[in-house]
């Protein structure tokens, strides 16, 4: 059996962030000068990045930089227009290197859910497909109730990049294709996942399909390049201590893509809130909503089928 939870119940618990004004509007004029020094006064740190609040480190070389939590949120807010409640949980912000949170490009929006280790043990033999058929069956009736509230509609083309697990690095990958309104272009929505020993970092990148290919090198190149400190390595779990997720990585794209999920996997609905712009970005509100909704729910493992 399935069970949903209506889009205007989620709409108060899951935040949305846009793309930066210029990637959404086409806005061709340069920044004021209050935001020409602001860009230029941030304190972009590249080579290894320690996360400490994830236990976390992204080797970012010289191709990529990351801004902290604070400037972070002062992009997505300020920069990028996005409402505070949606960044109360971001930890950080990735950009190419030579870039600007101003220039029409994708940024790698950082979160970490403390999940607790997710098993990898479903990597191979998952019916991903389903998981798609699952989002798309409450479309029509979330998108009446967008309409209501004034949003374009947001429908499902199809897996971008179907979810790939790389055994490694412990990281999973996925993108999908999705129509927002009337816009002549479709967005494009990477997730890339990063298995810990106590939790999962994620990066959610955000942009549109005609640049795929550079959003997709992007996310194989993040993938790789994030990592956690000694003793909190995937590697390092300890099935006598810590805690595990009720849920393995199918229930884990399922959570990120904001989809019915069956009982068999440890978690009810979560359904897409609501963007007023290229597209939605469920992770941002991540672990905090994540954590509301699983609280009040999820039911009891013993209660579950499968």
């Amino acid at each position: 059996m399935k069970i949903r939870m209506t889009a205007s119940a989620l709409a108060l618990a899951l935040a949305t962030v846009t793309a930066p004004a210029g990637a959404q509007d086409g806005n061709q004029s340069g920044p004021s000068p209050e935001l020409a020094a602001f860009v230029k006064n941030l304190h972009k740190q590249s080579g290894d990045v320690a996360i400490p609040a994830a236990h976390a480190v992204m080797h970012l070389g010289t191709r990529y930089y990351f801004l902290g939590p604070e400037e972070a949120k002062r992009v997505l807010v300020d920069v990028w227009h996005n409402p505070p409640s949606a960044v109360s949980d971001v930890l950080g912000l990735i950009l190419p290197a030579d870039k600007t949170v101003v220039d029409n490009i994708w940024g790698a929006v950082v979160t970490y859910q403390d999940s607790g280790y997710v098993p990898d043990t479903d990597a191979s033999g998952q019916d991903y497909d389903k998981v798609l058929n699952d989002l798309r069956e409450g479309e029509a009736a979330d998108n009446e109730e967008r309409k209501k509230q004034g949003y374009p509609t947001l429908s499902v083309v199809g897996w971008a990049q179907p979810p790939s697990y790389d055994k490694t690095s412990h990281s999973l990958i996925w993108a999908r294709d999705l129509k927002s309104g009337d816009s002549p272009v479709d967005s494009l929505n990477y997730d890339v996942r990063s298995l810990g020993r106590h939790g999962v970092l994620s990066l959610n990148m955000i942009w549109d399909m005609p640049h795929l290919t550079e959003v997709r090198t992007a996310a194989a190149d993040l993938g790789k390049a994030a990592g956690f400190e000694k003793g909190a390595a995937y590697a390092d779990y300890d099935k006598s201590v810590d805690k595990t997720a009720e849920y393995g990585l199918a229930g884990l794209v399922a959570a990120g893509v904001g989809v019915v999920a069956v009982k068999k996997l440890g978690m009810l609905a979560l359904i897409l809130g609501f963007g007023k712009k290229l597209i939605l970005l469920v992770a941002v509100a991540g672990a905090a909503a994540w954590r509301r909704i699983k609280r009040i729910f999820v039911k009891e493992p013993d209660s579950l089928e499968g």
